[in-house]
């Protein structure tokens, strides 16, 4: 495997709770109404330092949806997924968005 490059990221942010590496910023918060298998969840319009899964298709409380799972670059931990695609048209402001578990993440 390559050389790993993290993104510092500028501000209020969101981190990963077992390495503290730099996730989202607050300021890219879309929502925090969201639910995972843990508890809750929050929606973002951005987020970095993450290696991105396999595609699979998963149906969710709000539908079908085409997304991967996404993980830590430095310690490997699973944070959430990212939406590529949604097959409602309701749900298709979801689509490029990253979900992390909030009980994932550390506050800075």
């Amino acid at each position: 495997m390559g050389r790993v490059f993290v993104v510092e990221l500028e501000g209020r942010s969101y981190r990963c709770k077992f390495c503290k590496t730099h996730l989202a910023l607050a300021d890219d918060l879309v929502s925090r109404a969201f639910h995972c298998r843990r508890g809750k969840a929050y929606l973002f319009n951005n987020a970095v330092n993450l290696v991105v899964g396999a595609l699979e298709e998963r149906l969710m409380l709000s539908g079908l949806h085409t997304v991967a799972d996404i993980f830590c670059c430095c310690c490997g931990q699973i944070v959430g997924w990212k939406y590529e695609a949604a097959h409602e048209r309701s749900q298709k402001y979801k689509e490029g968005k990253y979900v992390l578990e909030r009980g994932i993440l550390y506050v800075h």
